[in-house]
């Protein structure tokens, strides 16, 4: 007689590294001082520097992460200091 055929274990799931929520701050480059804020309810996302006090706010989906909202805010920063690079 034969032995019955075991299934295989599935592999172990990778686990995912959390992603940042305190950054850097664009204006007074202090680090650790933004803080990424998510409300999922009004679809509002904010990062706001706890040192200059400077914030910025942005509408999100369900699927923004904080990091997303920083990014936003330093290409917005880059805009503003950088116009001509946009018309082209």
């Amino acid at each position: 007689m034969g032995k019955r055929k075991s299934r295989a274990k599935p592999p172990p799931k990778k686990r995912m590294d959390k992603l940042d929520t305190v950054f850097s701050c664009p204006f007074c480059n202090h680090g650790t001082s933004v803080e990424c804020r998510i409300d999922m309810k009004n679809l509002i996302g904010e990062a706001s520097c706890g040192i200059c006090q400077e914030s910025f706010s942005t509408n999100v989906t369900a699927l923004t992460e904080p990091i997303d909202i920083y990014s936003e805010w330093i290409d917005e920063c880059e805009l503003v200091n950088n116009p001509e690079d946009d018309e082209a």
